[in-house]
């Protein structure tokens, strides 16, 4: 795939929206701020051993800190997006960021889990809608051609993030504590979401009769948004597919630096290391699965909810393999280090899809509602519940149980791909416009 084709003249059916140059521009910012979201998010997780230590707590405690984040951005993802979508996206990133970064600065100061835990649960609030009004910014600027691709490469700036945020914070902590790391990576947020000011948004786009009737009222409002949505098979049995997949992602994420330190003796912060390779390997994983992904649906476009499936399964037989044998280290290391390398293979296609099927006046909430199902169903779900099956049979054991979500991945998306062509046919005709420079974004939400 050439990222760099030609462009054409607006106004054609696969173009940029605005200038190549300013698209860029959005994406090397939006992809910026992506990287310090997952940095904040996941620093915590190298810093299990230091906080079991100093308060002696369980592993569903530890878990706990990092599946709040995912619950608080899946209840309130909704709301900020469809504010988003109807006021200004690149205004809402500007606030978000400020408040995630400000928030993961006051975990240094907390003195227990109930403080710690609560300044986790404010993290959370800043990221609620920047995954999905982040997407649905890059999405609009580029052509539907780059989708998937630049999709996959953006959401694969939180796996560089997760592996910055291990690495940093075992550094940080060997050197001068875990609660300093929290604010070395904290201030550099505050500094992105000032300059984000300066990328282009899109004009907001203009809804159908029906539904510019229902803003009259705003409840009214809020219901036909969940009309319109929930009218598309493909979107809820994609959302329902990435979420199961996610399930394996994030208890990989973590818990191989425990996985690492308990059972191969290495020091927490060459635990984290170690683990940051495997990080390392999903995010180049989530690109180049978006560009395999794309290439399949060359000629017919339902083939890429078919190539997810199959990645999927692939990726719970090597997962089995790694943590299911008694290999030797160097071998189930590479075994890992594939199975990272593939399990973000819906990452990028799975945001493209929802996006292709929903209306761009609502693409904001519809990335919003995957965003829900992915954190709240996903996310949320695999450092809990896999920390709550160590506690009962041990760390190695949920590894090797937890990645047969992939199972349920896969079928549904073989039930989305039934849906996936003729969805896009209802909004094929849809067109969209960039937002004049400087000016203001309109018909905001009565």
């Amino acid at each position: 795939m050439n990222l760099h084709s030609a462009e054409t003249q607006p106004g054609g059916s696969d173009d940029y929206l605005v200038s190549r140059s300013r698209a860029w521009f959005a994406f090397a910012m939006t992809f910026a701020l992506m990287l310090f979201d997952y940095i904040d998010r996941q620093i915590i997780v190298s810093l299990f051993p230091h906080l079991k230590l100093a308060w002696g707590l369980s592993d569903k405690q530890l878990g706990a800190l990092v599946s709040i984040i995912s619950i608080v951005v899946a209840l309130c993802g909704l709301p900020v997006a469809l504010l988003a979508d109807r006021v200004s996206r690149v205004k809402s990133i500007v606030v978000m960021a400020a408040i995630w970064s400000l928030a993961s600065i006051s975990c240094m100061f907390t003195r227990n889990y109930g403080q710690l835990f609560a300044a986790r649960a404010m993290v959370g609030v800043g990221e609620s809608g920047y995954g999905s009004v982040g997407a649905a910014l890059i999405a609009s600027l580029f052509p539907r051609r780059l989708r998937s691709a630049l999709l996959g490469a953006f959401f694969a700036a939180g796996s560089v993030g997760a592996v910055l945020g291990v690495m940093l914070g075992g550094v940080i902590a060997e050197r001068w504590g875990w609660q300093a790391a929290f604010g070395v990576v904290g201030l550099p947020g505050l500094i992105l979401a000032l300059l984000y000011l300066l990328v282009p948004d899109y004009e907001t786009v203009a809804l159908t009769p029906r539904l510019e009737n229902a803003q009259q009222s705003a409840k009214n409002f809020v219901k036909h948004i969940v009309t319109a949505l929930s009218e598309s098979r493909t979107v809820w049995w994609t959302c329902m597919g990435a979420a199961f997949q996610l399930i394996v992602v994030s208890t990989v994420w973590a818990w191989l630096p425990s996985y690492f330190n308990r059972f191969h003796g290495a020091a927490p912060d060459v635990a984290a290391k170690q683990a940051a390779l495997i990080v390392l390997c999903g995010a180049l994983g989530a690109f180049i699965w978006g560009v395999v992904v794309d290439k399949a649906a060359s000629r017919q476009r339902r083939h890429k909810l078919f190539a997810m499936a199959t990645l999927c399964v692939v990726t719970l037989l090597v997962f089995l393999a790694a943590f299911g044998g008694t290999g030797p280290g160097s071998q189930q290391f590479m075994l890992i280090a594939f199975g990272g390398f593939l399990m973000t293979c819906t990452v990028g296609p799975a945001a493209g899809i929802v996006l292709d099927v929903v209306h761009p006046g609502v693409r904001s909430t519809g990335a919003a509602l995957l965003s829900l199902f992915q954190n709240l169903l996903g996310l949320a779900v695999g450092p809990f519940v896999g920390g709550a099956v160590s506690d009962a049979w041990g760390l190695q054991t949920a590894l090797a149980v937890m990645p047969v979500f992939g199972l349920l991945a896969a079928a549904c998306f073989v039930l989305a791909a039934r849906s996936y062509e003729s969805d896009l046919r209802r909004v094929a005709d849809v067109s969209m416009d960039a937002a004049p420079e400087g000016s203001r974004p309109s018909a905001a939400l009565a």
